[in-house]
């Protein structure tokens, strides 16, 4: 349906601002299959103390056990384009689909996921990119934590 990317990027957005409101990385991601939010989640890596619950991976988590066919017919919306263990997990549950908020703050696996077949679209959205540079500017050390980077790039 027109415009339901934006409505689900939404949704992932308000995520992402649940895990700024609760002291962590605010990055948003929801799954939708068939039209219908199957899981939500926000990066929780802070919250805790974990080395793998990003956006991506948490609303997979909170999408539950799904069968194999359900994956294959679903998007995922995320906030900030995908790290190498959320693409992996993407290409391992073959996710056809990855809508991104904005890639300018991070580039992630983009180009891995499009080699493999996967539609990657990048929308751009202000907003997502306006957490994320406020966020880089109150907490540079624990953005770099969690990009795995020694130092943050200016």
């Amino acid at each position: 349906m027109p415009g339901d990317d934006d409505v689900f990027l939404q949704a992932a957005i308000e995520e992402a601002e649940k895990g700024r409101d609760e002291g962590g990385i605010p990055i948003g991601s929801v799954i939708v299959h068939k039209g219908k939010i199957i899981g939500r989640g926000h990066n929780r890596r802070v919250q805790h103390g974990s080395a793998i619950h990003h956006g991506e991976m948490n609303a997979l988590e909170n999408a539950g056990r799904q069968p194999a066919s359900v994956y294959k017919e679903s998007v995922l919306y995320t906030t900030l384009s995908p790290c190498s263990m959320c693409s992996g997990t993407i290409l391992l549950y073959k996710i056809p689909k990855v809508v991104i908020g904005e890639n300018r703050t991070y580039l992630g696996e983009e180009s891995l996921l499009q080699s493999r077949g996967v539609e990657v679209v990048v929308a751009n959205n202000d907003r997502c990119y306006e957490l994320m540079q406020e966020f880089i500017a109150k907490n540079p050390t624990l953005w770099a934590e969690d990009t795995g980077e020694v130092e943050v790039k200016a």
